[in-house]
């Protein structure tokens, strides 16, 4: 294992050490020594910026499963150091907030920083790993452990119903995903992303391409939280803020941005990809803006633009992957639209997660998160306020911040897209613009919205549940940086264009991009992306002052055709189809269950055998039938009729008796004397306990059924006899190697020094599966034997308690 390997799993290493320091240690909070980890994560991958800046890359390999093409591939890249960087920097800056925002007195942080680490891990592999079945390894491990740091304060309803949406979700996004991936196998025999990527134009001409591109999507739709699948985000909400803050604002959601990134190599050029991507990111753009604004819950809110700005990062994308349908190698106008998305993802992770961790604030100090309750906070909680008022205006992308720049050039990628000549963007291009202008508007309100409803206007005192207060220094050293990095990537943001927006925007665009391309700076003169700036900022500025007026349109909108609604009302359907399915085959009858096991193996392999053509029957190295196979077999066959017809259990109970010891003269004529053995004395055990136990058996009873009930049974009985004897009989007919045995006559005495050859196979060269078989009989004993303990306990409970 490399230390790279090791700088991936650390997270999970140090995850089982934390239940013993939160038990030794108590009079520490826990995660002081969580918060060492990320530090030292995040400085080992600084560490790779020099040799990323030089296109360089880094890649390490750890077998797994060789034989199926399945290893623990690490490679570093520009992109995936991008998001290494803010999953560690922002987990660091997470784990020192949570230290004063969780109390160690009143919850459980031995739970909460193993289900933090377990994220923490899963996340650097998906970001890391080459290979596709280790990403999505990963991928549904960050799915399991959202879903228990979502549903953290478990006693809360909201926190159930919000981590099981959330799992649901996009745990059926994964599988998608992981459908596309076998798909990508298929064309090209491998999991290597670098591989498949070096193959491209094999994939590309596939008839499996379209369906491999809509499962991955489906999985990074999922994830990110895109239209319609939207709807688990809000609900995830109900988890501590520091987990908001690092899940849905740096990380987890943008897993769905990093998937479709980083396969962008591979469907980029395509039209569906084009369209999928773009279109459903707009839609998602718009549609979470215009609802973040009539939410009155603050982390509502930020749900709601986060959804927003998702949708933003994901259409720049889609419009980005223009650039390799075009092939333009020294015209870069459509690669701003990748560099938009890189250099907005960087600048969303800053202002969102510093606004989640001051809206944490006010919920800690002021007991609520309803903006109907608050106002007047300014004066209160100045330093709170002044994180908000930047965090809320970067978002808006207001100039001087860093959301102001890529907002510039996200106007930008939108414009460029009308001048794509091909895909029918000549009629429909004009929409992209439109829709992005129009989504930023609603962006401007819902941003004005989260800072001035919350510390100006009136302050209710009477409405809140404590006294509001400043938050502890220690609560805002996080959001202070987070901010301070809004401030300086906005006045420096060629910081960041050599060092991590250049290198990411090569590993998406491969071949057409350079680095030295890049240059950010604020005025481009009076361009069409600064008049549609002003315009969000006047037109925003008056839907804001009459939000009273005109925010009633949202009631216009039938609940009945709400998604959430679509959503619940599944789950109640698909709780009660469950239900009666079950119902229809858990019938408590033993007759039932065996018809619908023996039915479907009789079905599925008689289907089989003709689909495949595969039956055969050759006698020529068939033994012959002796005189006393025959009279044997005529024996079993009378005994076998004789216990199904039987009256009397007595004569069933011998009739039983008769073919077992049958079957041991069989395995005498065969001449194998260990199984006549064995067999002899497992029947001669079993007639003797049924006979032990006769006079306590209930009389016996013959029940008379109707016909079709033993017509069914004579059915299913023939079908099952018939379809074994088949296979039994194309099996020997068609050997297709030579016979083991001759491998275990040879080697039995010379290698494990035993002349009874079934003792060797059984004891040495089966030596595990004997050992099991042996273990499950224990276990059976050990509970044959507590069930009559239990029974006798009860029984003589029973009698005491009639005696008193």
């Amino acid at each position: 294992m490399s230390l790279i390997h090791l700088v991936i799993l650390s997270p999970l290493i140090l995850a089982i050490f934390v239940p013993f320091l939160h038990k030794y240690f108590r009079q520490i909070h826990t995660g002081w020594f969580v918060l060492i980890l990320p530090i030292l994560l995040f400085i080992y991958f600084i560490g790779f910026i020099r040799s990323s800046m030089n296109g360089e890359t880094y890649i390490s390999t750890m077998n797994w499963i060789p034989s199926l093409g399945i290893n623990f591939t690490v490679y570093l890249d520009g992109l995936g150091l991008l998001f290494a960087l803010l999953i560690t920097g922002i987990g660091a800056l997470v784990v020192l907030y949570s230290i004063y925002y969780l109390s160690k007195e009143k919850e459980a942080l031995n739970t909460f920083y193993v289900y933090l680490l377990m994220f923490m891990g899963a996340m650097l592999g998906v970001v890391l790993s080459d290979n596709l079945i280790v990403l999505y390894s990963f991928w549904e491990l960050t799915s399991f452990s959202s879903f228990l740091l979502i549903s953290y304060w478990y006693q809360r309803e909201k926190s159930r119903y919000g981590a099981q949406k959330s799992m649901l979700i996009t745990v059926f996004g994964g599988l998608a995903m992981l459908a596309g991936f076998v798909l990508l196998y298929i064309m090209t025999g491998t999991f290597s992303i670098r591989e498949i990527i070096a193959n491209v134009d094999i994939v590309t001409a596939d008839a499996l391409f379209i369906p491999a591109l809509i499962l991955i999507l489906l999985g990074a739709f999922t994830k990110s939280a895109q239209f319609p699948f939207h709807i688990w985000l809000p609900d995830a909400m109900e988890a501590p803020t520091p987990v908001s803050a690092y899940l849905h604002s740096a990380t987890m959601v943008k897993a769905g941005i990093y998937l479709v990134a980083r396969m962008s190599p591979i469907f980029a050029g395509a039209p569906e990809w084009f369209w999928l991507v773009s279109v459903f990111g707009l839609i998602t753009l718009f549609w979470g803006s215009f609802s973040a604004v009539k939410q009155t819950d603050l982390k509502g809110i930020l749900a709601f633009s986060t959804i927003s700005q998702l949708g933003l990062i994901m259409s720049l994308l889609g419009i980005g992957s223009a650039a390799v349908y075009y092939d333009y190698l020294d015209d870069n106008i459509y690669t701003v639209a990748t560099m938009a998305a890189v250099f907005h993802l960087i600048n969303h992770a800053t202002f969102k997660g510093s606004l989640f961790m001051v809206v944490g604030i006010v919920d800690h100090e002021t007991g609520t998160r309803d903006i109907r309750k608050l106002g007047g906070l300014m004066n209160i909680m100045p330093i709170s306020f002044t994180l908000a008022l930047i965090g809320s205006f970067a978002m808006a992308g207001l100039p001087p911040f860093n959301g102001f720049l890529s907002k510039e050039m996200f106007f930008t990628g939108m414009l460029h897209a009308t001048q794509i000549d091909a895909w029918n963007m000549d009629t429909l291009g004009i929409l992209f613009p439109v829709f992005a202008w129009l989504a930023s508007i609603f962006t401007f309100v819902y941003s004005m919205i989260l800072v001035f409803k919350t510390f100006t206007g009136k302050y209710q005192p009477e409405k809140l549940d404590v006294k509001p207060h400043e938050a502890p220094i220690g609560m805002l050293i996080s959001p202070i940086i987070l901010v301070s990095l809004v401030v300086i990537f906005g006045f420096f943001p060629n910081l960041l264009s050599p060092s991590l927006i250049g290198p990411a925007v090569s590993s998406i665009l491969p071949d057409y991009f350079l680095i030295e391309d890049i240059n950010i700076y604020f005025w481009h003169g009076w361009t069409p992306e600064l008049f549609m700036t002003i315009g969000v900022v006047a037109f925003g500025t008056f839907l804001y002052l009459t939000v009273a007026k005109w925010g009633k349109i949202y009631e216009w909108f039938p609940q009945r055709l709400a998604l959430n609604r679509f959503y619940d009302g599944g789950i109640v359907a698909l709780e009660r189809g469950s239900n009666k399915f079950t119902n229809s085959y858990m019938t408590g009858f033993m007759r039932d269950y065996l018809i619908i096991i023996f039915g479907f193996m009789v079905l599925l392999l008689g289907a089989l055998i003709v689909k495949l053509d595969v039956f055969t029957f050759n006698t020529a190295d068939a033994a012959d039938v002796g005189f006393y196979e025959v009279i044997l077999a005529i024996v079993m066959v009378i005994a076998t009729l004789t216990v199904i017809i039987s009256k009397s259990r007595l004569t069933a109970i011998i009739s039983l008796g008769v073919v077992g010891y049958s079957q041991a003269l069989f395995f005498v004529l065969f001449r194998a004397p260990d199984l006549a053995l064995t067999q002899l004395v497992v029947e001669t055990i079993s007639v003797a306990l049924y006979l032990l136990v006769f006079y306590h058996l209930p009389k016996f009873k013959v029940e008379i059924t109707r016909l079709r009930f033993r017509l069914t049974n004579f059915i299913i009985s023939v079908a099952v006899g018939l379809i074994v004897i088949i296979i039994g009989i194309s099996a020997n007919s068609s050997r297709l190697f030579e016979s083991i045995s001759s491998y275990f006559e040879a080697v039995t005495y010379t290698e494990a020094g035993g002349k009874n050859m079934v003792n060797v196979i059984l004891v040495d060269f089966r030596g595990f599966d004997t050992l099991f078989e042996g273990t499950v009989l224990v276990i059976a004993a050990f509970g044959i034997y507590m069930m009559i303990k239990l029974r006798l306990a009860d029984k003589k409970g029973g009698v005491e308690g009639e005696g008193k």
